[in-house]
């Protein structure tokens, strides 16, 4: 019996490429996005359902799990896949902009990952994965509330995985590095006062710095091999670090105290 795994944010990206991914290895595929528009493409594969999905909009969640239970019958995998970052001095973010980060990424994580659990506790199975960052392990400069969001999904996927054992459910999380997508222009919130002077050499630094960043990115599917990895392996794993560069960090927060790999990434951004 073929598969259905649901995803946020598939109008791009790594969505996007996730999505076909799943096509071809014969899952059907709910392509949830804000505008359907974008889902022309993926619209045209067999057994694609694209459908309308703000992650801040409760019934527009509502809408895409009925309508894809009623065309595909069950959903298996849930892909937490939407999301953006917002970068740039704390004290620089008006206030809605920062609940709109928490709100994207980890209330709408949240709203869309409840809206399931229902359909997942009858059929006693069911797996969400959710797209997390090695941003959620380790932090750098001006990401206050990216990093912060990302951490919470850390947390949240960790102790949710507790719950939805106790009806034969999973929960796992993916860590990408750097992805060669539009991230730094369509995904990316930067916010900065030129007025608040101590920051703007830091400010600076940090976007001057940008591009060397994805110069060693993995391609959408290398992060979307990943993503399938997770969701057919069988195993009872809860992380899975995606991407040479993710690895290398990885490895590297691992060996070092706070303050060593601290001052690392203060030298390798020049501050």
């Amino acid at each position: 019996m073929r598969k259905t795994i649901l995803i946020t944010g598939a109008s791009s990206g790594l969505g996007k490429e996730t999505a076909g991914l799943f096509q071809r290895k014969g899952w059907n595929v709910i392509a949830s996005m804000r505008n359907t528009v974008n889902g022309i493409e993926l619209a045209a594969l067999e057994d694609v359902l694209v459908t309308k999905l703000d992650v801040l909009d409760l019934s527009s969640i509502e809408n895409t799990v009925k309508m894809g239970i009623q065309r595909f019958g069950k959903i298996d995998v849930l892909l937490n896949n939407a999301g953006y970052g917002a970068y740039g001095p704390l004290e620089s973010f008006p206030r809605e902009n920062i609940i709109r980060q928490f709100n994207t990424n980890v209330i709408g994580l949240i709203d869309v990952t409840k809206s399931l659990l229902p359909h997942f506790r009858v059929n006693r199975s069911g797996m969400i994965i959710n797209i997390s960052s090695i941003g959620g392990k380790m932090t750098f400069p001006l990401g206050t509330l990216y990093h912060g969001t990302k951490f919470a999904i850390e947390g949240i996927s960790e102790s949710l995985k507790y719950e939805l054992e106790q009806f034969g459910g999973q929960v796992k999380i993916v860590e990408p590095g750097a992805i060669a997508t539009d991230f730094t222009g369509r995904s990316l919130d930067i916010s900065n006062d030129e007025t608040l002077a101590e920051y703007q050499p830091l400010v600076g630094k940090i976007i001057s710095a940008m591009g060397e960043l994805f110069q060693n990115a993995s391609s959408a599917s290398v992060i979307a091999n990943v993503i399938y990895e997770a969701a057919t392996d069988g195993k009872d794993q809860l992380r899975y670090t995606a991407g040479n560069d993710a690895q290398v960090m990885v490895d590297n927060r691992r060996q070092y105290d706070d303050e060593s790999f601290m001052e690392g990434i203060k030298k390798q951004f020049g501050i």
